[in-house]
């Protein structure tokens, strides 16, 4: 078969294609990754009422009438009471409930609730995992922040305890099961509209299982390999 001859591309042409895909994707945006993106945010925001392990408002307000510190001691400390109270929040709200229900599948791959959830909050986009993290390991937007928490993150209960949470066995499991488990919401939407939605929800089924199957394998293996 004889190929077409090549021919450069006009700007004309090439603003028009960018146009296109451009409103497609604000159009996806404004519609399913936005209507996903508002549960998850509305599942960890819910319920605003819950009960802490303690008074942590009375530790803010010891740690602000105590003038013999620093300010800049006041701060830093006060900053890691709001987080570690946003934290516990988190855990007891639904999404945080969703990730307890759900660690018994994910405990065989050395993972915890908190994977689980960042997990979850991914479906939406990938890229949500990163900034999950960061809030459920009391990090702030600085990624090397977040790599230190990561780093020195341990296990506060179960037979793990006082372990790492992130050893690299773990965290190569953890990629793998990401860069498997199906892209976005966005992408199984594609597919229902070129195909079905059986098709869609094959799709979503088999690269999850997938992706366990080969995270848990990996885990496991190197668990019994000395790793």
């Amino acid at each position: 078969m004889e190929l077409p001859p090549y021919r450069t591309p006009t700007a004309r042409t090439t603003f028009r294609h960018m146009w296109e895909k451009s409103a497609e994707y604000l159009k996806k945006m404004g519609s399913l990754i936005l209507v996903a993106s508002i549960l998850i945010w509305a599942l960890g925001y819910y319920p605003r009422e819950v009960s802490f392990s303690k008074n942590y408002r009375k530790e803010k307000n010891l740690i602000e009438n105590n003038s013999s510190l620093s300010d800049k001691y006041k701060l830093a400390q006060i900053q890691e009471i709001e987080t570690a109270m946003e934290t516990e929040r988190l855990e007891q709200s639904y999404i945080g409930k969703i990730g307890h229900f759900i660690e018994p599948v994910i405990r065989p791959m050395g993972w915890d609730w908190k994977i689980g959830v960042s997990i979850i909050s991914g479906l939406p986009a990938k890229e949500v995992i990163v900034s999950t993290m960061g809030v459920l390991y009391q990090s702030n937007d600085e990624s090397e922040q977040l790599q230190t928490k990561l780093k020195n993150q341990v296990y506060t209960t179960g037979e793990n305890v006082d372990k790492k949470v992130f050893t690299p066995l773990r965290a190569y499991s953890l990629m793998l099961f990401v860069l498997i488990y199906f892209p976005c919401i966005a992408v199984v939407a594609a597919i229902n509209r070129e195909a079905n939605w059986k098709w869609a929800l094959f799709t979503v089924s088999y690269t999850t299982i997938l992706a366990w199957v080969v995270s848990f394998s990996f885990y496991q293996i190197g668990l019994l390999l000395g790793f």
